[in-house]
């Protein structure tokens, strides 16, 4: 007769879980001395060198005259690399220490930008370049001590050299990163006109230069670069630089009805009117100004002075302001 063994209950969720979590080692736990059997056993927590004498005797083909040297060393291992880990404790990371990386010795790090023969052949290169090309209206190319190339034209080929500068394949200085006008009074053509040009695509700069006066208009550049609209009237609302084929030519910063370009060497400090308001007419009202500009009297007597015994007498003050010396009896 056959004996049927009633099948084996399921196993318990919580077993199940251990058994996944915690799979039965390859090889038996050790029964150390002094150790409950019931106790859970840690094979991490036993010291290396029982370790290697736990696992030597299971290992297949090593002979038993190697064992006591294998146990030796690994019990010497284990020792060494405690020791080690002791005195490592005790002192800090090397990578937390302070390391100096430059040198000793003094050296001379100068702070202006150091010439660039290259960059400076090539840029003086390419003015010379455009000059050929547009010799009507090039009037002089130079290369500043930074390596910046600036090229003065002519106030009728505004239009060409900007639209050559952009459209040609090794220029392309498609960006107008600034326009801007300079005041100089001792000139015949007082206002120079400023373009800073960049490109991107062979990441460098130009500046073009060019000339006027107050009463010549000169070609506005919008046509070429969308940029310059604001650009020019700021030029026009601060220096009174009239630009010629502008699309909205208007003041920019100033209020509507105001008198002068401010920007102008010869603009006075004070203006030429003073704004108030005015109770009785309830509005604001433009007047005089009533302030002297060619003298100002300043009370220099103050508290805080620090050394009161290096400042002037009072007399000599009053001297210098066109008061009368008092006499002397």
């Amino acid at each position: 007769m056959s004996c049927i063994q009633p099948p084996a209950p399921p196993p318990c969720p919580t077993e199940s879980r251990l058994s996944t979590r915690n799979p039965e080692p390859l090889l038996p736990a050790p029964r150390l001395p002094g150790r409950r059997s019931d106790a859970p056993f840690r094979f991490r927590s036993v010291p290396l060198g029982l370790r290697v004498l736990w696992v030597l005797p299971r290992l297949p083909g090593l002979r038993p005259e190697n064992m006591a040297a294998a146990a030796a060393r690994g019990w010497w291992r284990g020792l060494v690399g405690t020791v080690a880990l002791a005195r490592a404790a005790r002192r800090p990371s090397v990578l937390l220490l302070p390391v100096r990386t430059e040198s000793a010795a003094a050296d001379t790090r100068p702070t202006v930008r150091p010439r660039n023969d290259v960059a400076h052949k090539q840029l003086s290169a390419f003015g010379e370049y455009v000059a050929e090309i547009l010799p009507k209206y090039v009037q002089q190319v130079q290369v500043s001590c930074f390596n910046e190339l600036e090229i003065c034209i002519h106030p009728d080929g505004v239009i060409p050299v900007l639209t050559f500068l952009r459209d040609h394949s090794n220029a392309q200085f498609k960006s107008l990163a600034d326009l801007t006008a300079v005041d100089i009074p001792t000139r015949q053509n007082r206002f120079e006109i400023v373009y800073n040009l960049l490109s991107l695509r062979f990441n460098c700069r130009i500046r073009v230069k060019t000339y006027t006066d107050e009463l010549t208009p000169i070609e506005s550049a919008v046509s070429v670069h969308k940029a310059a609209n604001w650009y020019e009237r700021e030029i026009w609302d601060m220096f009174g630089v009239f630009f010629a084929n502008h699309p909205d030519l208007r003041r920019i910063l100033t209020d509507y009805g105001f008198e002068g370009h401010p920007f102008r060497k010869d603009f006075p400090l004070s203006g030429y009117v003073e704004l108030r308001y005015d109770d009785e007419v309830k509005r604001v009202v433009a007047e005089p100004v009533e302030l002297a500009q060619e003298f100002r009297k300043f009370d220099l007597n103050s508290p805080w002075e620090a050394f009161p015994a290096y400042r002037q007498p009072p007399e000599s003050l009053k001297l210098e302001a066109g008061d009368k010396k008092p006499e002397t009896k």
